[in-house]
């Protein structure tokens, strides 16, 4: 088999796990239009480890907002698993971020009245 310098198989189609295209995010505050991300493409495969970095407020956020199914994005597009995020309605958007996104804060969101197991456990319920 063949590889390719990344070490995927050459000549077999895969499916980005995502696919984002032209990504751009703009926020009304009043009058004035607040861009936060303007043009962003990105291809993840499955398997891959991305790292997202930049400076202070440059975009990560709301990317990763767009990313994990919290926000829409203004244009562009983006596709998880193969399925147009924004044609989802509430209903299967909420079922499908349930199965398919996890997210790790920063500031790790703990519940204090549970323990660590419990903590761990509660996105599964």
């Amino acid at each position: 088999m063949t590889t390719s310098a990344a070490g995927r198989p050459v000549g077999i189609a895969r499916t980005p796990v995502v696919l984002a295209q032209d990504l751009t995010k703009v926020y009304q505050a009043g009058d004035v239009a607040v861009p936060a991300l303007y043009e962003v493409s990105l291809e993840i495969q499955r398997g891959e480890f991305v790292a997202i970095t930049g400076a202070s407020g440059s975009g990560k956020t709301t990317l990763l907002n767009i990313l994990g199914c919290v926000d829409i994005q203004t244009s562009g597009r983006y596709l998880l698993d193969g399925q147009e995020v924004q044609r989802l309605g509430d209903l299967r958007l909420s079922r499908f971020r349930n199965e398919k996104i996890g997210f790790i804060f920063q500031t790790f969101n703990l519940l204090p009245r549970l323990t660590a197991l419990e903590n761990v456990a509660l996105p599964l319920i």
